[in-house]
Formats: structure tokens, sequence, C-alpha cells
């Protein structure tokens, strides 16, 4: 038996940094993780056993450790400047005890339908702290931004001019900034949002004959780049921050008026498969030193906003399913569990990813017992999709009755899921 390694304090380490000691008897293939493990290896979030967690409010559940947040959050606003504000993306994780909890820690919420507007305004979060970005916004929707006061990020001509029409009846005065869908790309993304032809916001050349026919009845209010998201690279990210600044810049000469706000968006990426690295912030810290100290030159009076989501949540948060059954098939085993792709659609690999890969997998009761055995780990649903991991090293006598532990669950979990798909319950969600 492998010595134990011991209990690790559960604080967020940044990429640069030392990384935590990994609380596995044998080498694990994902990047370590940041909880707690107790002195009988199991896996603890706010200082509880998810095992008892488990027990207390059922399975499937998704955990969210809230000290962990906390600190991925003060990492983060160490890297920015004076001045820089944080915005969390609530399509990341729109739980409102989550919201509340944040509503304290960063600085606005960046929403993409009314009904994230709502959240953002139950959980103390209103005005121009709010950025709505998204495609097809509804004249409703477009209505209640404006009565919120919320920035509107105008994704076209057609929809600045519906804004247009539609703000004298609201009785307030609407507040856009554009969306600008950049002419570079930020490569090695897990998702591009600019470049090339998207839905995603007005062509950067377009911008300036957007600006000179700007309506009356509506407020300048800035630029709103997203050039796209999970990327794991920090000179990637810093480039695409330093060229999205000088676009920003660039199309202010056009503006009508001088803007409130440049949102640089983010990008930052979290390490969800074998072989991912954790970002090395450090590149990231230098580029925005240099955008604060050029912009603090010339746009002295316009707010520089940082746009996250799953970088301040994800890696603070694991999905609890109980293995129900057992069983060999013609040389491989299986575990059947009750939670599955239609509460965790991303850990399925149905939610965007190219190739299938696993996310971090773990026995809840013991994290550094040896993984020794190979496991094809199943939901309950009545499709081959439903997989969670395919030959995922586990300890060889895990049995129905366990709890298995999937990372990096704390973004685009529930919410982002199919949970009608064949009339199951839905999987509970907490925040210690």
């Amino acid at each position: 038996m492998a010595e134990r390694a011991p209990a690790s304090s559960g604080g967020m380490a940044s990429g640069s940094a030392q990384e935590p000691a990994m609380p596995f008897a044998t080498a694990p293939r994902h990047a370590p993780p940041l909880f707690a493990m107790g002195g009988d290896g199991a896996l603890l979030l706010g200082g509880e056993p998810v095992t008892t967690l488990g027990a207390q409010h059922g399975t499937p559940l998704y955990v969210i450790d809230s000290t962990l947040v906390r600190a991925r959050i003060a990492e983060v606003r160490a890297l920015l400047p004076a001045g820089v504000r944080l915005h969390y993306a609530i399509k990341a994780n729109p739980l409102p005890e989550l919201l509340r909890l944040l509503a304290s820690l960063v600085d606005g919420f960046d929403i993409a339908s009314a009904g994230e507007l709502a959240l953002a305004r139950a959980a103390g979060h209103h005005g121009a702290d709010l950025g709505f970005a998204g495609p097809g916004k509804r004249d409703a929707e477009l209505a209640a931004a404006v009565d919120a006061g919320a920035i509107i990020n105008v994704e076209s001509a057609g929809e600045l001019a519906r804004l247009a029409a539609l703000a004298p009846g609201t009785g307030q005065r609407a507040l856009a900034a554009l969306r600008v869908n950049p002419d570079f790309e930020l490569r090695q993304a897990g998702m591009r949002m600019g470049g090339g032809a998207q839905v995603f916001g007005i062509d950067a050349e377009d911008v300036p004959g957007v600006l000179a026919a700007w309506p009356a009845g509506v407020e300048f209010a800035g630029f709103h780049i997203y050039a796209g998201s999970q990327n794991l690279d920090g000179e990637q990210i810093a480039g695409a921050l330093r060229r999205s600044h000088a676009l920003c810049a660039r199309l202010a000469a056009h503006a009508p008026d001088a803007p409130r706000v440049f949102n640089l968006g983010g990008g930052f990426g979290i390490p969800y498969f074998a072989n991912d690295a954790r970002l090395d912030t450090a590149p990231i810290r230098a580029a925005l030193a240099d955008i604060a100290r050029e912009h603090a030159a010339h746009f002295a009076h316009t707010h520089l906003v940082l746009e996250l989501g799953r970088y301040l949540v994800g890696e603070a948060g694991v999905f609890l399913t109980r293995v129900i059954d057992r069983k060999r098939s013609r040389g491989r085993e299986f575990l059947v569990c009750d939670g599955g792709m239609h509460q965790h659609l991303a850990a399925s690999g149905n939610f965007g990813q190219v190739i299938r890969r696993d996310y971090p997998l773990w026995l809840a009761r013991d994290m550094g017992a040896p993984r020794d055995t190979a496991f094809t780990v199943c939901g309950p649903l009545c499709t081959p999709l439903d997989v969670l991991a395919r030959e995922a090293l586990l300890p060889a006598d895990v049995r129905p009755g366990d709890i298995l532990a999937i990372g990096q669950s704390g973004a685009y979990g529930a919410s982002a899921s199919p949970a009608g798909f064949l009339s199951h319950p839905p999987a509970g969600q907490l925040l210690v």
C-alpha cells in the first residue's frame, strides 16, 4: 500500500505558484485538485466530508465550496491594477446562493437574458454594474434592461435600432455599448467568439459607420469585446487583452460621446482534462499593468472591466453521484450511477467537446486509495451517450452505495444540462 499524502489545506493556487501535494496514491492524469482531504482520505468541502453531504442532501448533488470561490477571486483581484473592475458572468453558474456571495466580492454581473437580469437584481447588483450581452434579445428583454439601468451590449445595428425605438416608451434613457466582433481571434480558446464571421457583435470594420449614425434617445456607453473562452495559455490571453484594448481605443475616436466602459472580456480557462496545466497568470498580470497605464493616460474617466465566469467558480465545485450498480460486460467494468448527462451534460462530453475526454473523478470516501482498476462510469439514462468517464482509474473496491465526485463542476453544470430528459429528478445544488 502506498503511503497516503498529507491533507491539503484546500487553498487555491495560481499557475505560477507551487502546486499542492497530490492526494493520490498513484500519479493522477489530471491537475491536482484544490479541495482538502481528511485524515482518512475523504474529500472535504466546506470542512465536511462530501459523503456526509451526500447522505444529508441526497444525490446527485452539486456542491460548491465558498472558501475556494473567495480564494480564487482574491487571486484575480491581485492580478488587477487599481481601478480595473471585475464582473462575474452569471451564465457560468446562476445558483442564487452563489450569486448572493459573489455580489459582495465582484463589481458587477454580466447577464444574457431577462432571467439572469432578475437573478442579478435579486442578488443586489443593478444599474450600470450590469452588462447585458447576447444575440437575439427580445424587445421585452431590452425594455427590462433599460428599466434596470443596465448597459446593453448591442450585437447588431438592427438591435440598436430596436432599442432606440422602444426606449422612449420606458420613460428612461437607454445605455448601450457596442459589442465588437474583433478582427482577430483568441487562438487555442475552447470556444472562439470573435474573429471571422460571427453571430456575436458588430464587425470591427463596421463599427465606425454605426457610431456615425448613433440614434437619439440612446446614451453611448462604450465597447464590449469577448474574443473567446476556456483558454489555458496566459500569453494568448495577454495578447488578446492588449489587442482588445487597442481596438477599443481606436474605435473611441469615432464615438458620439466619451465612453464609460471598455469591457475587455476574459477567456481564462481551468484544467478539465488529462495533461491540462493550470493557467499561468503572470503574462496576464503584465499585460493588464501595461494596459492600465496606457488607459489612464487617454481614458481617465472610462472604466476597464474584466469579465470572468468559470475561472471564478469552476474548480470550486464537484458533482456527487452515487453508484447504483457494478457490472462486468465482456471484459469491461461498469459503474452505473444515479447521476448522468441529463444533470451534468458537460462531463459527458456532449457540451461542446469535439473529442470526448474525462473530467477528474474520485472515490469520495478515500481519495488516497490506490487507483488500479479501469471503470466506465455511466448514468441511468437509456442512451449510450450517458457516459461520465471511460476507462477511468478508481480503487478496485468501488461498490454500490459509494459516492463518486466529479471535479471542475462549479461552472456549466446543472443549468447547462437537459434536466427534463427521461423525467428523472433534477440534481440538488448546495453552497457550503
